[in-house]
Parts: C-alpha cells; sequence; structure tokens
C-alpha cells in the first residue's frame, strides 16, 4: 500500500503548483487560487470514492476505460479511453516542457542551458530538446520494470514533499514579515468574479489527474481490495493539502498580475531577496515534475493494453514482457509519442484538453457506480478462448440440478456443501419446487419493473445535470430561457434523485466482480454530486479546448468504426451470468497452470 500511495502522491504533486499556479492566478482566479483547488480537491474527492470502489471491484490495468466497458458499453468505453490517451499525453509532454525553464535557473537562466538542453526556434516553431530527452529517459527507466519504477519515484516524491515544506515555511514567515501584500490588492479576492474561480477549479483539475493512475495499476498491486483505496484515498488528501497551503503563501507573496507564469514559486521568493531559496525550490520543482512525468507515461500503455485486448486496438499493444511484466511496446510508443508532442509543441496552453480527459472519465466512472448499484449487468461477455471453461462450468452447473432433483427435499446445505447456496437461483427454485413458479414470475417481473425505473431515473439524473449545468454556465443567454432551463434541470435532477433514493438497490450488486473491498457511501447522493461537479466543470472549460478536444475525439470515433467495431472481441464473444464469470476464470486459470 505505501507504494501506492507514494506513487499517487509523487505523480499528483508537480504541475499544478511548478506549472499552472502563475497563469491560473493571472488570467482566471488572482488571490482566489485557494478555493479553486479546493472545489477541484473536492470534485476529485467525490470521484476518488466511486474510483475505490470499482477498483475493488474490477481490479483492472483499464482504470476508468475498463469499468466504463463493464457497465456502460464498448462505444463508451472507447471514447472514454480515447480522451485518457489524450489526457495522460499530452499531460506528460506539458509537464516535460516546464522542466526546462526551471532546469534553467541552476545554470543561471535559460540562456545559459547547454545547447543539447536549451529551447531553440526553427522555422517559427519553439522546440525543447530537454523535454523530449527527459520523457525518453522516463520511458528507458518504466520499461525496466514497476518496481524501479516506484523506486525512482519514491527518491524523488521525498525530495519533492521537503521542498514543498520548506515553501510553506518559509513563505508564510515571509508572508507575515511583509504583510501579505497579495491579499491587499484594491481588486479584491475575486478580481475575475466567481466565473473567474470555476474557471481556474476546471483549469487546475489538471494537478489532480495523478491519483487515478494509481488504478492502472491494479493487476499489479498484491492486494488491491485494500491496498488501492487506501493509496488513492491517502496520495488525494496530502496532495489537496500541499496545493492550498502553496497556493495560498504564493499568491499571498507576491500580487497576482506579477507572477512569472513559467517559475511562480522561485520568481515569488527571489523578489523578496531570497534568491538563495530558488535552487531549494527549483529542486523540489524539477524533481516533482520528474514524478509527474513518471505518472502520466505510466499509465497510458496499460489503458492501451486493455484496449487492444478487447480487440479494439492491435494485439501489438497487448504484449507483456515475459521479463520485465511490463507493456514494453505500447510503453515505447507512447513515450515516443509524448517526447515528440513536448519537443515540437508548446502544449501549455492545451492543459484544458486534459481537464477534459479527466473529467470525461470521472463522470464516467460515477455514473458506472450509480449503474452498479442499481441495474448492473446481468451477463458479461467472455472471449471464445475460454469456452472450454465455460463448457465445463456449464456441465459442473447441469449435474448440480439433477442431483438437486434427485433429492428428497432434505436440508439443501446438508445435501451439498459445495453448491447448496445455488438453490436461491431462481431458476433452479422453479426446476426444483414447480408449485411456486407463479410467485416467483411474480418477483421476476416486480424486479425488471425496478430495473427499468432505476435505469430512467439515472437517464433523467445525467440529462438533468447536463441541462442545468449548460444553462447555468451559459452568460449570453437571455434571463427568462435562462431561468426556464435552469429549472427543468432542477426537476428531472431532483426527481431522479428522489426516486432512486426511494427505490431499492439490486441485490446483484453483493455478487458482482470482487466483494470485500471498499463500498461508496451515500449512493446515489454522492454520485450525482461528482456528476454534477463534473459536469459544470467540463462545461466552464470554453469552447477553444471543447473544438480541440472534439477533433481528437472524431478521430477516435474514425478509428473505432473502421477498426474498433469489425475486430472487437464481442464480435464473437460467449455471454455467461455474472455470478459464474469468475468461477469460470478460476477453472480457465488453473487448467492452464
Amino acid at each position: 500500500m505505501w507504494s501506492d500511495e507514494k506513487g499517487g502522491v509523487g505523480s499528483t504533486i508537480g504541475a499544478g503548483v511548478y506549472i499552472l499556479v502563475g497563469t491560473v492566478a493571472r488570467e482566471y482566479t488572482g488571490p482566489a487560487l485557494t478555493i479553486s483547488f479546493l472545489i477541484a480537491g473536492i470534485a476529485a474527492a467525490l470521484s476518488a470514492f466511486c474510483y475505490a470502489e470499482l477498483a475493488c471491484r474490477c481490479p483492472s490495468a483499464g482504470s476508468a476505460y475498463h469499468y466504463s466497458y463493464i457497465c456502460v458499453g464498448e462505444g463508451v468505453a472507447w471514447l472514454i479511453g480515447w480522451a485518457l490517451i489524450l489526457e495522460y499525453t499530452v499531460g506528460g509532454s506539458a509537464v516535460a516542457r516546464g522542466i526546462s525553464p526551471n532546469l534553467a535557473l541552476f545554470f543561471g537562466g535559460e540562456d545559459k542551458l547547454p545547447a543539447f538542453l536549451a529551447r531553440h526556434s526553427i522555422l517559427g516553431i519553439v522546440v525543447d530538446p530537454c523535454a523530449a530527452i527527459l520523457v525518453f529517459i522516463v520511458t528507458g527507466l518504466l520499461c525496466i520494470g514497476i518496481k524501479e519504477s516506484v523506486l525512482a519515484q519514491a527518491i524523488v516524491t521525498i525530495v519533492n514533499i521537503g521542498a514543498m515544506i520548506f515553501v510553506i515555511i518559509a513563505g508564510g514567515y515571509l508572508g507575515f514579515k511583509t504583510g501579505w501584500v497579495g491579499y491587499k490588492l484594491p481588486s479584491g479576492y475575486f478580481p475575475f468574479g466567481v466565473n473567474g474561480m470555476l474557471a481556474g477549479s476546471a483549469t487546475v483539475f489538471f494537478s489532480y489527474i495523478g491519483f487515478d493512475s494509481v488504478t492502472s495499476t491494479a493487476e499489479e498491486v498484491k492486494n488491491p481490495q485494500r491496498d488501492l483505496p487506501l493509496g488513492i484515498g491517502i496520495s488525494l488528501s496530502i496532495c489537496c493539502i500541499l496545493y492550498m497551503m502553496v497556493s495560498a503563501v504564493i499568491v499571498g507573496l507576491v500580487p497576482y498580475y506579477a507572477l512569472d507564469p513559467d517559475t511562480p514559486i522561485p520568481s515569488a521568493f527571489a523578489s523578496h531577496g531570497m534568491e538563495w531559496a530558488a535552487y531549494i525550490i527549483t529542486a523540489g520543482a524539477v524533481t516533482a515534475l520528474c514524478a509527474t512525468l513518471l505518472g502520466s507515461v505510466l499509465p497510458q500503455p496499460r489503458i492501451l493494453m486493455a484496449m487492444a485486448r478487447d480487440g479494439l486496438l492491435p494485439t501489438y499493444f497487448s504484449d507483456i514482457n515475459e521479463y520485465t511484466q511490463v507493456p514494453v511496446k505500447s510503453t515505447i510508443v507512447t513515450g515516443m509519442f509524448a517526447a515528440t508532442l513536448a519537443f515540437f509543441m508548446d502544449v501549455s496552453q492545451l492543459a484544458g484538453m486534459v481537464s477534459v480527459g479527466t473529467l470525461l472519465a470521472f463522470t464516467t466512472v460515477a455514473i458506472s457506480v450509480l449503474i452498479l448499484r442499481y441495474v448492473p449487468p446481468d451477463e458479461v461477455p467472455l472471449p471464445p478462448s475460454l469456452q472450454e471453461s465455460i463448457d465445463s462450468a456449464s456441465l459442473q452447473f447441469s449435474c448440480d440440478i439433477q442431483e438437486i432433483d434427485g433429492e428428497d427435499h432434505k436440508d439443501p446445505v446438508d445435501s451439498s456443501n459445495n453448491n447448496g447456496h445455488r438453490l436461491l437461483d431462481t431458476w433452479e427454485t422453479l426446476v426444483t419446487y414447480p408449485l411456486i413458479q407463479k410467485e416467483i414470475t411474480q418477483d421476476e417481473q416486480n424486479e425488471l419493473r425496478r430495473r427499468k425505473i432505476a435505469a430512467w431515473n439515472i437517464a433523467f439524473v445525467c440529462t438533468g445535470v447536463l441541462v442545468l449545468a449548460s444553462a447555468a454556465s451559459t452568460e449570453d443567454l437571455p434571463s427568462i430561457p435562462r431561468f426556464t432551463l435552469c429549472g427543468v434541470g432542477c426537476v428531472l435532477l431532483l426527481c431522479g434523485l428522489i426516486v432512486l433514493t426511494c427505490i431499492d438497490q439490486d441485490n446483484a450488486r453483493h455478487g458482482f466482480g470482487h466483494s470485500g473491498g471498499f463500498i461508496c457511501p451515500f449512493v446515489p447522493l454522492l454520485p450525482v454530486a461528482c456528476i454534477l461537479i463534473n459536469t459544470y466543470l467540463l462545461i466552464n472549460l470554453g469552447a477553444g479546448t471543447w473544438i480541440r478536444v472534439s477533433i481528437w475525439l472524431v478521430a477516435g470515433g474514425l478509428v473505432y468504426l473502421f477498426y474498433g467495431r469489425t475486430h472487437s472481441s464481442l464480435s464473437d464473444a460467449v455471454y455467461v451470468p455474472t455470478a459464474h464469470a469468475d468461477e469460470i476464470y478460476r477453472s480457465s486459470s488453473q487448467y492452464n497452470a
């Protein structure tokens, strides 16, 4: 668990403080940056609860893609996986581009960097060799093995946290000494208004993408039911507290409009005559950004691997190296793509695109929790390669039914220690006790009616959230239509939430996936709040960001249409009851062993 916590902290802390603080404070929030981090942290925490349950039930390298695949469907899962590819690639490239300005402080400025590390302008394009080299180094480290990667991340995380504590203590001392000039501006605490503060929250959400990288290593964790929830919760809590404290100190030391967008923290200390402190902070900045880069590159190959296993991408991406137990091929492809992007593009303006991928994934995970609790899938698709295990399980199941038929209505627990619990299955009960068929059929009809009501009200909740968030965010809309749409959205949202609160959750949820792990509390209220906050943040990202993201999603849709659908493993999959899927997988593993 400790390695998961360090990995989550290391991959999260860095970009939000060392890259986004200056830009977001100057353009969106002003001194209210701390509240923006708090709101984004609350939204991430709500998502973390949902992630923790699904990570326990369905530990898989695919993370949000895998959860969407099981609960929502292949098409939506593809879009989520495609958005996550964008998130981690652009996020890693943005972090890599942010390292060279901080590294230059050790050499006395960017103009004194060695030629092979310094930025150059080629045909009007500013290239960054340092960023590309760092991506290649991280890629090579990830190819060696997950244990070596965790060790390297642990070292840089310790240095990073030490630098953060120094910033908080030394910055707090300077702030009290100088009178917190950043908070005494004529423009006030909200110079850009509440909407600016919320737009800043949507942008700094980029800072919290690290915690979900913990779930992408689920297949490499010894005890995912215990370690994943603890790793997610502890890493997110530490990161949110550090973000808020550091941002509160920095925007108080220097007026927000005077913050350096590239090196906001070292320049803030330098403006107060503490140039020597810049070296300590820069060391923390460089190590933090390296850890964040490691956390950005780490999950993507595993998502590609999960998508390739489902037939949506070529099998090349699903190969696991027999020595390192790492998807080396997909890691190399990921590293080359991220290095190319970091070398040629100034991706600091694309941070919003990273937040789109994150927020889409978090929203879908929250919806998946609602589906899992109220209308869990009653059948799961298995690949044809498991046909022998499926036939064996079916044969054993038939033998169990014959044994039950042959009993003179003895105590089912006494007649079969291994299979007595199956007497509770509906259709087996019909075979053994045909006289109660009418009652069981009525129960099945009631259950079907409950599932339909739940499904419709989940749809009402999602529709109401979308209408409410869109109307509340559209300032150009006239007041009457705007308030009318807000009212319609509120009615749909509240009606759906009330009905979901009143009806029973599906009993099949207890047997879905692995049991005994973390359970998301306050369902349906918490997932619905998560959907509402994430959707509102999504809409506030702006039209320019959505145009760029839409181009990427359309490209992904074309890939799915012309390759994914035709090669999907669902095209010839065998559907089996959810309750027996784990047994079939276990028998398959024993057979292969």
